[in-house]
């Protein structure tokens, strides 16, 4: 089962979703012998992904092909599931782009396209589904060179098209290759497409030989380049991302896999040759670590999976070294030591037990006792993180709350499972509004969450939308003063405070001030006084939510030689802390959010027009290239909530924003009021 680390290819599926991603790994599965028909249903085997007809999570397998090793990532094409993504290419050397042949560049192609570049990932390119209506080659070729910088050259050409298509032009090798029933059947160029072939084949030789001065200089004098001359430039040009080879088929008739596969083996990169990975030392040094058959071992856990029979499972990139079933290992985000158990070769639901794995390879590991995605395994002796890729903050939030009482527990434990399963996904219990708080990248992202927390835990939950953390505080000075004076058989109550309330700028919290003259408050009743208004200051007078930004000085009084207490005083202070803020002309304030929306130029206006709907304050707008602009914004958290939604709509699919917290400001009058008369409903209610 091993393989030498220059037979070894990773590769990672890219594409919009529907362009057939998933359907191409089931191809290349079936020509492998390892699957008897071809179908996305043999890989989608998730009962949600069953549910919505398509992958929601990356999908691992690896097999051999021509004594080659080929691991392939197949990650989802909805943009909600982008983690997959980062991670897949990121532990990738190779990528692979699909293109639907009739929708062309779409804008899932785009970001992860994006994500291949930041990452100085090669990227070749495979145009799907050219036997289905309206599908174009030379469409779906001109959209990508439009779209990308990246030199795009064509390596195959279609023979036929929609209905008709069956087979597929080797420009490299000139040969042609007619597909039946999904078996190739090599046959003459037809001379119908002679002229298309030569022009192609030229426009092909004249773009990779300009990566290549000596060959670029043999093909000005004229002579003839030979097409393993072609395929060693095409691969130097390949690695540099100077060019990026197309290839054509369709993965569900199975025409033109073949050749596919076969190119990922003569032009893919193997993992020594692979980009540098950015990681820390324990010191706290950066570094930059390669692949490497010589150095201890060193792996990166880019995918876990919570499963509910085998529990926790995790797919590792070995980096550097070899792990052998029953090795310790050292995880060095959470400075603990454990054995690995048993190793697989990943390949569905027919994983392969190995005994060992050496550098490059890709292999799961069931039943770790800790691990979440992202972290490092090393040996002892090599303590280092490898530095994740940079994932996009969620901004989609919703509420949750277990139906039954009985699942209280429950949820908090099926939620820390599920948040080391993706680095997009967060949660957390909100003490202020007594609700538990789920966050993703979308809808579709927290529905899937949502329905794994159920199935895989058990815990069916009642799904609302989160409430708001608002506070209050004050926009003017008051005194208030208040005598607590309580008799009853034994000692009684008493305490008496004079304060002062006033503002305090937006983001200062709280100060307390002392300006106690000549004992008239003992000092030992002080701390009783400022507990007091602290525990006043957990429910303003608008809304019931937390006071801040507010100075209270405490400047006078009176006490009891016997009746004062600790509690009197405590008493004392939030009763005048209650009264001073009704006369302080009382504000609710809400969180702003900094706001930056990716768009298409052309509607760049329109999502202007929305945010300033929504109360926002347009910042500004810049070109990021490509027909795509990015408007900055301040916009209340509240206003945020549904506009993920209201965006897709505006710019077709194509927007996307990320958001932060910058500061609170006051609430219009008219809003505010809205606010306090639905908490007060609230209360009732409850």
């Amino acid at each position: 089962m091993n393989r030498s680390i220059d037979k070894k290819r990773n590769i990672a599926f890219i594409g919009h979703n529907g362009c057939g991603k998933t359907l191409l790994l089931s191809a290349m599965l079936f020509n492998a012998g390892l699957a008897d028909r071809i179908s996305s249903k043999l890989i989608d085997t998730d009962p949600i992904e069953e549910s919505k007809g398509s992958s929601i999570t990356s999908h691992v397998y690896s097999f051999d092909w021509n004594e080659h090793r080929l691991t392939v990532i197949d990650t989802p094409g909805f943009g909600d599931f982008i983690a997959d993504v980062l991670n897949g290419v990121f532990v990738s050397e190779n990528v692979l782009c699909v293109i639907n042949a009739v929708s062309g560049v779409e804008i899932q192609t785009e970001r992860t396209w994006q994500i291949a570049e930041t990452m100085n990932k090669p990227v070749m390119v495979f145009i799907n589904q050219l036997d289905k209506e309206r599908a174009n080659f030379e469409n779906a070729l001109g959209s990508l060179r439009s779209s990308f910088s990246r030199k795009t050259v064509a390596l195959t050409l279609p023979i036929g098209s929609e209905s008709g298509f069956r087979g597929i032009i080797d420009l490299v090798s000139e040969k042609a290759y007619i597909y039946e029933g999904g078996k190739a059947v090599e046959v003459t160029i037809p001379s119908e497409m002679s002229g298309k072939v030569q022009e192609m084949k030229l426009k092909a030789v004249e773009d990779i030989v300009e990566s290549d001065d000596s060959l670029m200089e043999k093909y000005l004098e004229g002579q003839q380049i030979q097409p393993e001359e072609l395929i060693a430039a095409l691969l130097k040009a390949y690695k540099t991302g100077a060019v990026v080879p197309a290839f054509c088929g369709s993965a569900e008739k199975n025409i033109g896999i073949d050749v596919l596969m076969n190119y990922v083996i003569r032009l893919g990169v193997n993992p020594l040759d692979g980009a540098e990975y950015d990681a820390k030392l324990d010191s706290g040094e950066k570094v930059n670590i390669k692949a490497s058959e010589t150095e201890p071992f060193c792996a990166y856990n880019f995918k876990t999976v919570v499963d509910p029979f085998v529990g926790r499972v995790s797919y590792i990139k070995v980096i550097s070294g070899t792990i052998k079933a029953g090795d310790s290992y050292f995880n060095v985000n959470r400075g603990t030591s454990d054995k690995f158990g048993r190793l697989y070769l990943a390949r569905g639901k027919e994983q392969v037990e190995i005994d060992q794995a050496t550098c490059g390879d890709i292999v799961v590991l069931p039943k770790l006792k800790e691990g979440s995605v992202c972290e490092t395994f090393t040996h002892k002796d090599r303590k280092l993180i490898i530095t994740p890729p940079i994932f996009p903050e969620p901004m989609f939030s919703r509420s949750v709350n277990p139906k039954s009482k009985a699942d209280i527990d429950k949820i908090s434990s099926g939620l820390s499972r599920l948040s080391e399963t993706d680095p997009t996904f967060r949660w957390e219990y909100d003490p202020e509004t007594g609700e538990t708080v789920v966050s993703g990248l979308g809808t579709i992202h927290l529905d899937v969450m949502i329905e794994r927390l159920k199935s895989t835990f058990g815990v069916d939950v009642e799904v609302g939308k989160p409430k708001i953390a608002y506070r209050e505080t004050i926009s003017k000075k008051a005194v208030a003063e208040y005598k607590h004076k309580k008799q009853t058989g034994g000692h009684g109550q008493y305490g008496h405070v004079k304060i002062e309330l006033e503002p305090l700028p937006r983001g200062m919290g709280f100060e307390f001030v002392d300006k106690i003259f000549g004992g008239v408050i003992p000092k030992n009743f002080i701390p009783s006084v400022e507990k007091g208004v602290v525990e006043a200051m957990k429910r303003g007078s608008i809304a019931g939510y937390p006071v801040v930004d507010v100075r209270v000085t405490l400047f006078d009084g009176s006490y009891h030689e016997v009746d004062s207490s600790d509690i009197s005083f405590q008493i004392a202070a939030i009763q005048a802390f209650r009264k001073g803020m009704e006369e302080a002309r009382p504000v609710l304030l809400e969180p702003i959010m900094e706001v930056e929306i990716f768009c298409p130029d052309e509607v760049a206006g329109d999502v202007i027009g929305e945010v300033t709907s929504r109360r926002g304050r347009p910042q500004g707008m810049e070109s990021t290239g490509k027909g795509m602009s990015k408007v900055k914004a301040e916009v209340p958290l509240a206003e945020m909530l549904d506009f993920s939604g209201r965006l897709s709509g505006i710019t077709s699919g194509r927007g996307y924003f990320t958001m932060k917290f910058v500061r609170y400001q006051e609430v219009p009058p008219n809003i505010q009021e809205k606010i306090a008369q639905e908490r007060k409903q609230e209360s009732q209610n409850a």
